[in-house]
């Protein structure tokens, strides 16, 4: 397949989407999540087996749409005529293994920020003590098997602990936090809120043992940001939740 086989209208899609991966990228060093070039962020194609994600080894500060790369969902790039000389992320085999198996996931970030990143070190899940963990991940934070980089492990990894779990992130073991949406923008949201809640309760376990939220409390509180929290539906841009 190449760029220039598929129809008008999903070229003008694909073209879209590496404009929003392109901005979204800026929000990782931003936050602090990232450092050099570690990092990435992928969104999938609406209606294709394709996705988009950034090239590997390249500064954040170089990154523009007509670097983002298009791969099928097997990890294979797509030809544009464009992108002479550049690879995928070394993460995108781990992408494209989520999209395959959890087809509801429309955007998957990888960072290393440091507090998430040092819970992933322990292997240890990061507790549900505060309302904000409640309402962004539905409960405990969990910790993914340790997967070596390259091929579908991590992707497998991050499937087996997300599938039936309402988090929408993973701390994959000696690795680092992935992070998972609906849209690219809301996985980069997940992202940004992990690493606050990974710091406040290292903060807070210096203190003493953090206080874990009582499960009915834990599941009203998920519906409700879920469900009811912000302005509706037809009232917001899906690419700015």
């Amino acid at each position: 397949m190449t760029l220039s086989s598929i129809s008008a209208d999903m070229q003008a899609a694909v073209a879209a989407i590496r404009t929003n991966v392109a901005a979204l990228h800026a929000l990782l060093p931003a936050n602090e999540l990232v450092i050099w070039t570690a990092g990435n962020v992928s969104e999938r194609v609406p209606g294709a087996d394709l996705f988009v994600i950034k090239p590997s080894g390249v500064p954040y500060d170089e990154l523009h749409p007509e670097l983002m790369l298009l791969c099928d969902l097997n990890g294979r790039m797509i030809d544009d005529g464009q992108s002479s000389g550049l690879r995928p992320s070394s993460d995108t085999a781990a992408h494209a293994y989520v999209y395959r198996h959890m087809p509801d996931v429309g955007g998957v970030v990888h960072t290393h920020s440091t507090y998430a990143t040092a819970w992933a070190a322990r292997r240890e899940p990061i507790p549900c003590v505060l309302t904000m963990i409640a309402d962004e991940f539905g409960g405990d934070i969990p910790v993914g098997p340790f997967a070596m980089i390259g091929d579908d492990s991590i992707g497998q990894g991050i499937v087996e602990t997300l599938r039936g779990s309402n988090s929408k992130a993973v701390l994959m073991a000696n690795h680092g936090p992935f992070t998972v949406g609906k849209t690219a923008r809301e996985a980069v949201k997940a992202a940004v809120m992990l690493e606050d809640v990974a710091r406040t309760v290292h903060i807070a376990r210096q203190l003493g043992a953090p206080v874990p939220l009582e499960t009915s409390a834990v599941e009203r509180l998920f519906h409700r940001y879920q469900n009811e929290y912000g302005p509706t539906s037809a009232e917001v841009n899906p690419h700015h939740q």
